[in-house]
């Protein structure tokens, strides 16, 4: 099979799938991207780079979408000289938001496309406007009309597309829903794993283990989409009736969805001038390697995930395969991954009060929640593991390709 991958941040979603048909051998994998970087394994890894950024004049709402069409255009430049050294792909598999399948049929007109189409916004009943702190203007509601013309270009071009969650798929307009597989790519269980003798070192030397009073946290930017400000305020709490507990937290101090705060460079400095953190406890930890981000998974005594309606991370499925006590917002995605009392526990995204009350419970009887800290990896290992995902994508493959076989 001669398969194209494209995706922006390559190999994003793609990594486990990309590394399976590498290694199963008989496959010509061609992948494009913006990111410099060395390529996966026998793959041919081509970087493309758009000629301009959007005009200055351009209008705010389709500021999106003349980056798109940029970034379509070149690469659409890059898969006709490709066209020309001899690679015609039998499949093309895309993470279509940011433009560059937009003209994938002008170069390969025969090849099947499938995209990845993780989300599709709305002005209501998702994730904007769910947080009564941030309300959404007129402005802003046009704006994500406009935004979701690309969105509905990439469901009318595709042959098939593929949401990680059965609820990210339900945001889609319902007549292209028919088209959209449900897989998610899964996460590495192999490495993603309980370790009763997990250690974390601090950067003062201390060493945490597994067994200790550890709360974690992790998103890729700490914000308010992630629940960051419930988290903060639940941890002043949770420090003021337990000294001993030690809290992780891992992230960077962007923002990868919504705005910065008016007040403060960032969320955590806006957080730190107004919660009574004890900063010798309060660890935040930046962006980890991820063989060391795991290790605060196996060491932590209880696992935050909060989440507005939105996409769903990996952490929350890294740290139910770690074994983590997971507390979880109840809210689309997580609750199609988590039934409160069986994987992990849910809270009310608002009720500060109640994750209090759960994170107490996590490290005064530790004991008590064994069951569900067991449930977690079997959970992810039956539903979420690359294993299961590829598996999945190549029966997809095999479907659309029709003339291809592939091991299992």
């Amino acid at each position: 099979m001669k398969a194209l991958f494209i995706h922006q941040n390559f190999p994003g979603q793609f990594r486990h799938l990309v590394d399976h048909l590498a290694r199963q051998g008989g496959h010509q994998l061609v992948c494009i991207g913006q990111r410099d970087g060395a390529p996966l394994p026998n793959t041919t890894y081509v970087r493309y780079r758009p000629k301009r950024a959007p005009g200055p004049a351009t209008h705010p709402y389709l500021i999106g979408m003349e980056s798109a069409v940029l970034a379509g255009q070149a690469v659409l430049e890059t898969l006709l000289q490709l066209r020309q050294q001899g690679f015609v792909p039998d499949v093309v598999i895309a993470h279509p938001s940011w433009g560059e399948t937009l003209y994938v049929r002008e170069a390969y007109p025969a090849a099947r496309l499938i995209h990845f189409c993780e989300f599709y916004y709305h002005t209501e009943g998702a994730d904007v406007g769910f947080d009564p702190a941030f309300p959404l203007t007129l402005d802003q509601r046009a704006r994500l009309r406009t935004r979701n013309a690309l969105h509905l270009l990439n469901l009318e071009n595709c042959d098939v597309a593929v949401s990680p969650t059965h609820w990210q798929k339900s945001v889609h307009p319902l007549a292209y829903q028919p088209r959209i597989e449900v897989i998610h790519e899964g996460v590495d269980t192999r490495a993603a794993r309980p370790d009763p003798l997990a250690t974390f070192e601090l950067p003062d030397g201390r060493v945490l283990r597994a067994g200790d009073p550890v709360v974690t946290y992790v998103a890729r930017n700490l914000e308010p989409y992630r629940g960051f400000p419930q988290f903060m305020q639940a941890l002043a709490q949770l420090q003021a009736q337990r000294p001993d507990v030690q809290a992780l937290i891992i992230g960077a101090d962007g923002v990868s969805y919504g705005n910065p705060p008016a007040d403060a460079p960032n969320w955590r400095e806006k957080l730190l001038r107004e919660l009574p953190l004890d900063a010798s406890r309060t660890h935040f930890l930046g962006t980890l390697p991820h063989a060391r981000y795991l290790q605060a998974l196996q060491v932590s005594a209880a696992h935050v995930y909060l989440t507005v309606p939105f996409v769903l991370s990996w952490s929350l499925l890294e740290a139910l395969a770690s074994g983590c006590l997971v507390i979880a917002s109840d809210t689309a995605p997580v609750r199609e991954v988590i039934q409160h009392g069986r994987q992990g526990l849910l809270v009310d995204f608002f009720d500060v009060a109640a994750l209090t009350q759960h994170l107490l419970a996590a490290v005064d009887q530790s004991a008590a929640f064994t069951a569900l800290r067991q449930a977690g990896p079997a959970h992810v290992a039956a539903r979420y593991s690359v294993d299961a995902g590829c598996a999945q994508w190549l029966a997809l493959l095999q479907r659309v390709t029709q003339d291809f076989r592939f091991q299992r």
